[in-house]
This record gives structure tokens, C-alpha cells and sequence, in this order.
């Protein structure tokens, strides 16, 4: 059984910034017929942070925000701030135009929250001065961005020579840092001393923990909160005898954060563990028998061992 430490989840979460420690992108409950069940929303919302984390990230690609209307996408945003409070609501307001993008952030704003994250273009590979300039237009919603790196999916890569630029302008405050490559942290904190990092993927937690991560926009709470809290806390307190253990029994499932099906195999986890995952919205369909079966005996053997 793999121990998790008693004194790892604070009765009470102490930040300095609202983007920092374990953000969940949360999974978004559909009912039946595929409508939002805000309900059940708000109830895995307030679960999140009653099992240890510190906020939700709401209207991220785990929350399937691409197929969502603007009615209700603004619906979950409030469901969010509803149950957990403004402050530990940290909204995605990615869109293919920067103006729509800066209304969603002051959206956010208006809603109460404290920060908002942010893709860079995404409907072209943007150039460096489309990138800046895309930044500045939502940064005027006065709240803090958070870049987002993913240039699997946008095309569009935020070295870190870029991220310095950007923070230098005072148009973002940190970075989800989603390429994999564990050894831009160094850089990023050499370029941009002043710029938090936060770990992107599940499955390089660790290692950007070790290298100074202060946050972690994180996917497989959602179905395990309490054994990932203790790993992040146990991370960044460079206590690898208590990491290690709880990262190696993790990664089997963890690494599917950093894959196409991710939503699927989130959701199916969150199934398992008595929590509701259920259905995605097309184009999304459910896993194929293979990858189900992995994902199901991974989630398995964890809630065997006594991750939770």
C-alpha cells in the first residue's frame, strides 16, 4: 500500500497569489443529454478543495471548453466562484481573437475572480509580435494572466526568451508550462527571475517541483486530490523519500495528462473512483477497448494500493 503522508494536506491553504499551488483544471459533469450539470459541478468544485487543493481552473480543455456556448461557458465560471470563492477560481480564456479573449477575462474579472490563464493565438502559427500583442490586448482586463505553453496544440511555442518578453512588459505573471522539457525551468528562471512557474503536465510534476515550479495546473485530481496533493507538497519541499514513492505509483496514470485522449481517460478515472466523470461532448468519444482497458486497471491498481 502506498502511504500517503498524514501531514501532507493542510487543514487550511496559505498563498501568497491565487495562481499558486494546486490548481485543478477541472472536469466539466454533463448530464444525460449533454447539457452542463452545474450541480454536480459545484459539489466537485468545492470536493476539489475540501480534499486538499487550493483553487480550480475552469474553462480549460479538460473542461471541454471548445464545445461549450458563451452562455454557458460564462455559467461555469460563476458556478466556480459560487462554490469555492473568486480567489481560488483561475478561469482558461483562450479564444481564436484577442478581443474575444479580453472579454472573458474581464468576464472572469466581473465575476470575482483573481486571475485568469491564457493560450497564446491559436487559429494561426502566430510570430513573436502577434503573440506580445495578443497578451497586451488581455492584459488590459486588469487581472494577472498566467501563460499557457502548449505548443502541441496552438503551434505556437513560448520559449522562454519569450516568456522574459512577456513578463518584462508586465503582461503575464506566470507560466503553465506544458512542452515536457523539464530543463526550461532553469532557463525560464535564469531569462525571467521574477516569473512563477507552474507545472503543466501531470506526468513532469516532479521534476519541475524540484526545479521551482510554485503551482501546478493539474489533471488528475480530479478522480485522486488527496495522493496528488501530498505528491505536489512533498515535491516542492524537495522531500523526494515521500515523492518518489507517491509519483512512481501515480505515473501510470498521470502520464495520460500528456495525451490526445486525456479528457477521456480523466473522466473514466474520476468513473472509478466514485466521482462523477461520465460523457464528453463530440467530437470526443469515449476510449477505444484497448486504451480503456489501461486506464481502467491503472485506476485500479491505485485505488487498490490506497491513493485517493
Amino acid at each position: 500500500m502506498t502511504a500517503i503522508p498524514e501531514t501532507a494536506i493542510p487543514e487550511t491553504a496559505t498563498r501568497a497569489k491565487p495562481w499558486h499551488g494546486v490548481m485543478v483544471a477541472t472536469a466539466l459533469p454533463f448530464g444525460d443529454d449533454l447539457s452542463v450539470d452545474h450541480g454536480a459541478y459545484a459539489e466537485h468544485c468545492r470536493w476539489l478543495v475540501d480534499s486538499g487543493c487550493d483553487g480550480v481552473v475552469p474553462n480549460g480543455s479538460l473542461g471541454e471548453y471548445q464545445t461549450l456556448t458563451p452562455e454557458e461557458r460564462a455559467g461555469v465560471v460563476e458556478t466556480a466562484v459560487a462554490a469555492v470563492g473568486g480567489d481560488r477560481v483561475m478561469p482558461g480564456v483562450a479564444a481564436y481573437g484577442a478581443r474575444e479573449a479580453r472579454r472573458w477575462a474581464e468576464q472572469a474579472r466581473d465575476a470575482g475572480c483573481g486571475a485568469v490563464m491564457l493560450l497564446p493565438p491559436n487559429a494561426y502559427p502566430a510570430d513573436e509580435r502577434t503573440v506580445i500583442e495578443h497578451y497586451r490586448e488581455v492584459a488590459r482586463a486588469g487581472l494577472p494572466v498566467v501563460a499557457y505553453n502548449n505548443p502541441f496544440d496552438t503551434r505556437v511555442d513560448l520559449t522562454p526568451a519569450l516568456l522574459a518578453r512577456l513578463h518584462a512588459e508586465g503582461l503575464v505573471a506566470a507560466v503553465k508550462e506544458f512542452s515536457g522539457d523539464a530543463r526550461r525551468a532553469y532557463e525560464i528562471a535564469e531569462l525571467a527571475p521574477g516569473l512563477d512557474l507552474l507545472a503543466g503536465a501531470d506526468d513532469v510534476l516532479l521534476e519541475l517541483a524540484v526545479a521551482g515550479a510554485v503551482g501546478w495546473v493539474a489533471g488528475y485530481p480530479n478522480a485522486l486530490p488527496e495522493s496528488c496533493v501530498a505528491l505536489y507538497l512533498a515535491a516542492v519541499a524537495g522531500d523526494l523519500t515521500a515523492a518518489l514513492p507517491l509519483y512512481r505509483a501515480l505515473h501510470p496514470l498521470l502520464r495520460w495528462d500528456s495525451r490526445p485522449r486525456f479528457v477521456q481517460a480523466i473522466k473514466l478515472s474520476m468513473d472509478l473512483a466514485g466521482r462523477r466523470g461520465g460523457p464528453c461532448r463530440p467530437p470526443r468519444l469515449p476510449l477505444d477497448p484497448g486504451d480503456g482497458a489501461v486506464v481502467r486497471a491503472a485506476t485500479e491498481k491505485a485505488l487498490a494500493s490506497g491513493l485517493r
